[in-house]
């Protein structure tokens, strides 16, 4: 793959990236709604609440998942997602040579 293909592949990585973090969280159960009962997402806090004593502790992994999947993402873990998904993207390319 070209510089081209390598710059499609990184650019491309960061859209789907940042266009599939909202869509992946609604898909496991953290919603604007709340967490969907029976879903992954009601597993992980479930298991967080056995694990703190009865409580899901502020600014934990599920409170943040479900922060993000309430109000969507913020501007710095947009910056995170399009970061991880242009080095998938640059993987992808590398891997394909």
């Amino acid at each position: 793959m070209g510089p081209v293909g390598t710059t499609v592949a990184i650019v491309g990585g960061a859209v789907v990236g940042v266009v599939g973090a909202p869509v992946v969280l609604g898909a496991i159960g953290f919603t604007s709604g709340g967490i969907t009962a029976g879903s992954y997402a009601a597993g992980m806090m479930s298991s967080a609440a056995v694990a703190n004593g009865g409580g899901v502790a502020a600014g934990g992994l599920v409170a943040t998942l479900q922060a993000a999947g309430a109000a969507g993402l913020s501007g710095a873990a947009n910056v995170a997602v399009a970061g991880a998904g242009a080095a998938a993207g640059w993987l992808t390319s590398f891997i394909r040579r």
